[in-house]
C-alpha cells in the first residue's frame, strides 16, 4: 500500500537540495552567460543541468501534493520525466557536432537515470509502492550527472577565459 507519510523527509530534503542549487547554478551561469550563449556544448550543459535541476524540484512538489493515490503521483512523474528526457535528447542532438564523446556519454548517462525513474514510476502505478525507491534511486543518480556537469560547464568557461585574457596579453 503506497503511504506517502513515509516518503515525506526525503522529498522535502531533495526538492529543496535541488531548489537551492538550481539558484546557485543559475547565478554562476548568468556570470558567464556570453561564454556560456557562444558555445554549443556549454549551451547543452546549462540547458540541461538547469532542466535537470527544476525537474527534480517539481517532481519532488508533485509527490508532497497531499491527497493523491500512489497512481496519480506515478502520472505525474512520468508525464514531467517524458517532458526532460525530450529537452535533452533535443539538445544533445543540437550539441552533438561540437561534444566530444564525453558529453555524449554524460547524456547517456542522464537519460539512463530518468529512465530507472520511469521504471520506479511504473511499478508505482501497477500498486507497488517499492516502485519510489528506484525513484529516489534515478533521482539520486542524477545529481551527480548535474553537479559534475555544473562544475565542468565552470570549467569549461572558466579555460575560455583565461585562453582570451593570456592571448590579450
Amino acid at each position: 500500500m503506497y503511504q506517502p507519510a513515509l516518503w515525506h523527509d526525503y522529498f522535502v530534503v531533495v526538492g529543496t537540495g535541488a531548489a537551492a542549487l538550481t539558484g546557485l547554478v543559475f547565478v554562476a551561469m548568468t556570470l558567464h552567460l556570453e561564454d556560456i550563449t557562444r558555445d554549443p556544448v556549454h549551451r547543452h550543459r546549462a540547458r540541461t543541468i538547469l532542466t535537470g535541476l527544476t525537474a527534480v524540484f517539481i517532481r519532488c512538489a508533485l509527490v508532497l501534493m497531499g491527497g493523491q493515490n500512489g497512481q496519480a503521483v506515478a502520472v505525474e512523474l512520468i508525464g514531467v520525466l517524458v517532458i526532460v528526457e525530450t529537452i535533452l535528447y533535443n539538445s544533445i542532438r543540437r550539441a552533438a557536432r561540437s561534444a566530444d564523446s564525453g558529453v555524449l556519454w554524460r547524456t547517456i548517462g542522464s537519460f539512463a537515470c530518468l529512465v530507472l525513474e520511469q521504471i520506479g514510476a511504473l511499478i508505482l502505478f501497477f500498486g507497488n509502492p517499492a516502485g519510489l525507491y528506484l525513484v529516489g534511486l534515478g533521482m539520486m543518480s542524477s545529481f551527480i550527472f548535474m553537479v559534475t556537469g555544473a562544475w565542468l560547464l565552470l570549467v569549461g568557461v572558466g579555460a575560455q577565459e583565461a585562453a582570451r585574457a593570456e592571448s590579450a596579453s
